[in-house]
């Protein structure tokens, strides 16, 4: 459960480190950017994951025995380009007016990643949709508390939370792999 639970908030760092990104640019009602964050993400973040694991499990008979490498190298990809993308700018910079249209936008570009790493939900001995309500309920958190934390502090969190989702990730593919 333990590795779940670490699946979950390494997932959540992309939409933690977009809402920090939004937060700080933020000059209208942050309690309604943040519950628009909250859910947007949050519901994507949790969706996609289950979406990797109904194909996973679609697949598993035929590479059951390359599975665990599978799920290394997607995580290990995923995880390497959140910390690349931890160095540089992020896509929110260039956003001037928050809509429906642009949340739809960016809840599906963070939670592509979580797509590929529902893969790896297979491997884990834990009941998918647990798991994707993990995902969901963490990505909600950290997304709403992104809002805030970007409104007071700027964007200076922003990287470090991509970095850390990302080394958490290649954790959890190295310690899938050994098993």
């Amino acid at each position: 459960m333990i590795e779940v639970l670490s699946l979950a908030i390494a997932l959540s760092m992309d939409a933690f480190a977009v809402s920090i990104g939004l937060g700080s640019k933020q000059h209208g009602s942050v309690r309604r950017l943040a519950v628009l964050c909250a859910v947007y993400f949050g519901a994507f973040q949790g969706l996609m994951p289950l979406i990797g694991y109904l194909a996973g499990t679609s697949v598993l008979g035929w590479v059951e025995v390359y599975a665990p490498w599978i799920a290394f190298l997607l995580l290990a990809v995923i995880g390497g380009k959140m910390i690349v993308e931890s160095f540089s700018e992020g896509v929110e910079e260039a956003v001037t007016r928050i809509s429906q249209r642009l949340m739809l936008v960016l809840a599906l570009a963070t939670s592509i990643d979580s797509m590929a790493a529902g893969f790896a939900l297979t491997l884990l001995a834990v009941s998918p949709l647990v798991a994707c309500l993990m995902i969901a309920a963490a990505t909600a958190l950290f997304s709403w508390s992104g809002v805030y934390i970007g409104r007071r502090s700027g964007t200076w969190l922003e990287s470090k939370a991509e970095l850390l989702g990302g080394v958490v990730l290649l954790l959890i593919g190295l310690r899938i792999l050994l098993q």
